[in-house]
């Protein structure tokens, strides 16, 4: 199976995930889900349930752990884009390509949108017959807990809000966007893997590095593609960053030196994942390739 193939043939499970885990517009309150609905399905990326299911390859995690998990990853980051767009915050009036939930709905049923798909994630990680053990189900939900809260994606976002119009240093920024955007794209790498036989000390700690890697070129590429894509393109208004005067890679070591840090971080994301091929050293072989695959992604996406 090619990349795209098996890109494919993924995305399409975590959006049979997505609507099997999301509350259907039947359900009462209908329009709160109605807006869930419209938040989550038919667009994005989907990069953190990719690195989950890839992750997972490497340890022989089923297909039901590796959809729940990828649903309830989804689901936060969602919850935490639709608050991000919000008034109080970023105030944006375009996601994915189409109105943010606050402008196509209104600003409180945002507010309880975002609530709600933070609460539904931990629905479907600890769901009956979805795959995963009491133990995994206990894991999970301590990763994912701990990658979106204050020590995480909140606290990463509550810094982003406090260094508009300051001139942050490299390693403020660093710390940052590794909270913001790295903590949760860690937590797929990391959940997908726990999905299946729980890998050892070595091999998790190769697993952080790689998605360390991947964690921050994904946000150093997005400030590049702010400032050299068009709103089209991007699905989400180009060129906000440097309106709101916030701190980006690009505004602090400029845009040449941003695509090199890119490109490095790629080969770190590719270096980290050696233990996993080694033919005599590791029992995973080539099944770290999706991983390398992603990476790969990451670095050279155009939106």
């Amino acid at each position: 199976m090619t990349f795209d193939q098996w890109m494919r043939a993924s995305l399409d499970r975590v959006e049979t995930a997505l609507e099997h885990y999301l509350p259907g517009t039947d359900v009462a309150p209908a329009k709160l889900h109605e807006a869930m609905r419209y938040a989550v399905l038919g667009g994005g990326k989907r990069v953190r349930p990719l690195l989950c299911h890839a992750a997972g390859e490497l340890t022989g995690a089923t297909a039901p752990a590796l959809e729940a998990a990828s649903a309830a990853l989804e689901m936060i980051h969602v919850y935490s884009l639709v608050h991000d767009d919000m008034p109080a915050m970023d105030d944006d009036a375009l996601r994915r390509g189409k109105p943010t939930v606050h402008v196509q709905y209104d600003e409180a049923t945002a507010l309880l949108v975002g609530d709600a798909l933070q609460s539904q994630a931990f629905v479907a990680l600890t769901a009956d017959n979805n795959g995963l053990s009491s133990a995994q189900q206990a894991a999970l939900t301590r990763e994912l807990a701990l990658a979106s809260g204050s020590v995480g994606m909140a606290g990463g976002q509550a810094i982003d809000l406090e260094s508009v119009g300051r001139k942050l240093s490299r390693p403020e920024l660093e710390t940052m966007h590794r909270k913001k955007t790295g903590a949760l794209l860690r937590a797929a790498v990391r959940m997908g893997a726990l999905c299946g036989e729980a890998p050892d000390a070595a091999a998790m700690s190769a697993l952080d590095a790689y998605a360390a890697a991947v964690g921050l070129a994904f946000q150093v590429v997005d400030d590049i593609l702010d400032v050299t894509a068009d709103s089209a393109t991007l699905g989400k208004t180009a060129g906000k960053d440097a309106k709101d005067d916030k701190p980006t890679y690009v505004s602090i070591i400029g845009l040449d030196a941003s695509r090199e840090l890119a490109a490095q971080l790629g080969r770190d994301a590719h270096a980290a994942l050696a233990p996993f091929g080694s033919p005599n050293g590791s029992p995973y072989g080539p099944r770290a390739a999706r991983l390398g695959e992603l990476a790969d992604l990451v670095v050279n996406r155009v939106h």
